[in-house]
Order: structure tokens, then sequence, then C-alpha cells
């Protein structure tokens, strides 16, 4: 059976909504974050050596980072559901997105939280901070501009990767110029499996 190394309100929340729509059967193995730090707590090295969420092993085979846990559900057990259309412009888009969500979009709101707890010390770095954010939520809104979801009509991998960015963005105030992308996230938020994802998964919240 899966087995999910679960981080309390971490990225790890986005493996569970595609176990929960992929109809898999799971086991979660949970992990608390320091009251203090919010880091990791030191156990999860035992299962990998960087000590992060998420975390899969599935038999013997351990699969760290949230983009090659997403590919590798997808493609072994997805049967090609959430995946890309059979064509070469639906393939580069869906890789993309893909690397887009940890590669560029995360970046600048990892930076924002990190910089929030320097005070004055981070001043200069504010308003880059901010002109990166912007540029790649703006981005990201022209893209749901005439569809429900980053690929088209239908979920697809991209959007299990997507829904983490745009849920920090908003717990640090930044979805309110973008109507769509908190509707966007409203009805990611309304499908069933992801709610049984956190049913499961216990409390999660970014802080917003």
């Amino acid at each position: 059976m899966i087995k999910v190394h679960h981080l309390n309100d971490s990225r790890s929340q986005r493996v569970l909504w595609l176990l929960e729509e992929l109809g898999l059967a799971y086991e979660i193995v949970p992990y608390q974050r320091d009251a203090v730090t919010r880091l990791a707590p030191d156990s999860l090295k035992a299962v990998h050596p960087l000590g992060k969420s998420p975390v899969i092993s599935d038999g013997e085979l351990v699969v760290a980072e949230s983009g090659a846990i997403v590919d590798y559900l997808i493609t072994h057990y997805g049967k090609r559901r959430f995946g890309p259309a059979p064509d070469a412009e639906s393939e580069v888009q869906y890789s993309h997105w893909m690397h887009f969500a940890e590669g560029s979009a995360m970046l600048p709101i990892m930076l924002m939280l990190y910089c929030s707890r320097l005070g004055e010390a981070a001043g200069p770095l504010w308003p880059r901070i901010q002109s990166e954010i912007d540029n790649h939520l703006a981005y990201m809104a022209g893209a749901l501009a005439e569809q429900d979801y980053f690929m088209g009509p239908e979920v697809t991998g991209p959007d299990f990767m997507l829904v983490f960015v745009l849920e920090a963005a908003r717990a640090f105030g930044q979805l309110a110029k973008y109507p769509n992308l908190t509707a966007y996230l409203t009805r990611i938020h309304a499908r069933p499996a992801y709610q049984a994802g956190i049913e499961k998964g216990g409390p999660y919240s970014l802080g917003g």
C-alpha cells in the first residue's frame, strides 16, 4: 500500500487530494511541525535524507518532491487520467505548468515568508519580491481567464501542483486583485476528493 509521509500544513496535502481523486488506497504516516520553528521533525530523515514532506513510499520505492510524486501517481496509477492530451503542444504546456509551480511561482512567496521575519532588514527586498509575485499571479490569472483549470475544462496534474501556490499566496493577502484565482480555489476546495483529503489528513491552514 502507498504510504504518505504527511506533514501538517504542507505540500503533502496536494498528494492526499490526488490519491483521493484516483481512488487509491493509502496510509497516512503523520508528522507535526515544530510549534516554534515550523520546521519538519528530524524523524522524516529516516524516510528520505532531505527530511522534507511530501514523501511517499510504494513498496520498496521511495519518491520525494511534489512534482515527482504527482508524475509518478498519474503515470503509474492514473492511466493517463489527469495527464496531458497525447500531442506535443499539450505535453509541453503540461510540463511547463508542472515545473512553473515550484521552479518559479513558489520562490517569491517563500522569500516573502522568510523576509517577513527579518523586519526592517528586509526592506530593500520587498519591492522586487512583490513585483515577482504580481508577475506570476497575473500570469496565472491570465491562463484562467477563459477556462476553469490550467489545462482546460478538467483538472490535470498542474492543478495539483498550483493549488498550494495559490493557497500560500492567499495566506499573504495576495489574491485580492485576482478574483478568478480566488474562484479557482473555491472550485478546487469544493471537490469531494479535496475535502476527503483534508478530512483524512487533518486540519490544514496556511494562515489564510
